[in-house]
């Protein structure tokens, strides 16, 4: 996944030095709260405007992350989903010996045989696939009994499997929805067991290695814009954001996993594993007086300060800096207001 591509919270002290060596090369220091008769090349109104501080991240535009599915058995692969096909409930993965092996939506895989008298979670999962494939008659519980076994041997018929009203393990996939096949890893011929093929989910996701040091800057549920390859943009929503990072390697700062779902839309369709920038806002400043970085004067005790023009007289007003975005910067200092003129380089 990508690391970190810029960030800009990060970068305001580079910002503020070139903004603040410009300043004090086009518009000259001065002892604060001086006048001077000469005006400045240009002038800027302070505004009071809202700041966003932003975070750009380089991210992966995919599927997300991928999952394999094992066969069992000695039995023959005779066909296999391909790659980018989309699989739904009911519908087959891949055959062996000319039998389909269907997936089932759910979180448990198919541990254990399943079979009059078994009773647990797994029944209840097999129970509602059932149910949402068209098959009556049973209650959907936490039990196996015989009207289960029933309804299963008529999935079985209709499949045109051997009708046991037993599921055995393998005899289908489960997956938590829909999967999206990412890569076969056996071919027709090839025996059962082992590794088959490798599948995502079908939603559109943006993955991030982020910097832990900036993890507290993305929220679940955010709101971001995500540049794709074309120069365009989408908009997404922060989905997860990992827990544990992983190990730095080779001097490289240790990361959370960020996901990001994307909506699906004839942007994106085409695009698979491509690079994309993720646009984060990290923090809004309300209602600040803001005025252009280049208006900063850079003052000997390593302060700051802006030259306020008014009725033709200038004077030198310390000021204090808060958040740099996008050319601004916030300041406050004493007799400053909305719509006063300070000097900026022409």
């Amino acid at each position: 996944m990508a690391r970190t591509r810029t960030i800009v919270l990060g970068a305001a002290g580079v910002v503020v030095a070139g903004g603040a060596g410009l300043a004090t090369v086009g518009l000259g220091g001065g002892e604060p709260g001086a006048a001077h008769g000469s005006p400045p090349p240009a002038t800027a109104s302070i505004e009071r405007t809202t700041l966003v501080e932003t975070q750009d991240v380089d991210g992966t535009l995919g599927y997300g992350g991928s999952r394999t599915i094992a066969g069992t058995g000695n039995g023959t692969l005779t066909w296999l989903a391909g790659a980018g096909s989309v699989v739904s409930r009911g519908r087959s993965v891949y055959r062996v010996d000319n039998k389909p092996v269907p997936l089932l939506y759910g979180r448990l895989p198919l541990y254990r045989t399943l079979a009059e008298g078994t009773e647990g979670s797994d029944v209840l999962q097999l129970e509602r696939n059932l149910r949402a494939l068209g098959y009556t008659g049973f209650t959907v519980d936490r039990t196996f009994g015989a009207s289960t076994a029933a309804a299963v041997k008529r999935w079985q018929d209709d499949l045109g499997v051997r009708e046991t009203g037993r599921v055995e393990p393998g005899a289908a996939v489960v997956a938590p929805g829909r999967i999206r096949v990412a890569e076969r890893k056996a071919s027709v011929g090839d025996r059962a067991g082992g590794p088959v093929l490798t599948y995502t989910g079908t939603n559109r996701v943006v993955s991030v290695d982020l910097d832990v040091e900036y993890q507290r800057l993305v929220k679940k549920g955010r709101a971001v814009e995500i540049e794709l390859p074309s120069g365009g943009t989408v908009k997404g929503r922060i989905a997860s954001v990992g827990k544990v990072a992983s190990a730095a390697r080779d001097d490289q700062p240790a990361t959370v996993e960020v996901q990001i779902a994307v909506a699906a839309g004839k942007e994106i369709r085409s695009y698979d594993k491509a690079p994309v920038v993720v646009h984060v806002t990290a923090n809004e400043h309300p209602g600040v007086l803001a005025v252009p970085v280049g208006a900063l004067l850079a003052q000997g005790d390593g302060g700051y300060a802006v030259q306020v023009v008014e009725g033709g007289r200038v004077r030198t007003v310390p000021v204090e800096t808060g958040v740099f975005t996008e050319g601004q910067v916030e300041i406050s200092g004493s007799g400053l207001s909305e719509g006063m003129k300070v000097g900026v380089p022409s």
